[in-house]
């Protein structure tokens, strides 16, 4: 017999994908502040602003690595119910 898990439940890799969203956001928001003075005409920022972008790519890839292990918690989880 399987159990269900509660929707709510935590499951593994879902706080990867939150914290993930969350660095995904600040990259996105820093990119559009940073893209901003191109538009404008004026002075660009300095480089460590243009570091900062790169959060985007960052956040994308946490986010990625709670979805593989949630992935592989899934398999696991269905190996285990075949087994018993």
């Amino acid at each position: 017999m399987t159990v269900t898990p509660h929707p709510d439940d935590a499951r593994p890799g879902d706080g990867l994908v939150k914290a993930g969203g969350i660095v995904f956001a600040i990259g996105a928001v820093a990119t559009l502040v940073t893209m901003t003075p191109l538009f404008l005409g004026t002075d660009p920022f300095p480089s460590y602003a243009w570091a900062v972008c790169m959060l985007m790519g960052v956040g994308f890839a946490i986010s990625a690595a709670g979805v593989l292990r949630s992935a592989a918690a899934q398999r696991k989880a269905a190996r285990a119910s075949q087994a018993a």
